[in-house]
């Protein structure tokens, strides 16, 4: 499979960091509502922050320390 499209099942510890990625990304985005009104802009930035939520996951679950003992799904 090319590199690209394949995913690895986390261990605990992978697990705890998509968990820390998550709530710094919405921590932010928390406290972007209190500052910032709903408008396309903030629509378009409440997006982005989501992409940049699921490459950072993506980046750190490619770190080999944060696979499981059956490293991909075949």
């Amino acid at each position: 499979m090319n590199k690209e499209f394949t995913f690895y099942l986390l261990n605990d510890e992978g697990l705890k960091k998509s968990r820390l990625i998550a709530q710094a990304f919405d921590e932010l985005l928390t406290g972007l509502k209190g500052i910032i009104p709903e408008s396309r802009e903030f629509s378009i930035c409440k997006t982005k922050l989501e992409e940049s939520c699921f490459f950072a996951k993506k980046a750190m679950a490619e770190d080999p320390v944060n696979h499981s003992a059956k490293n991909k799904l075949e």
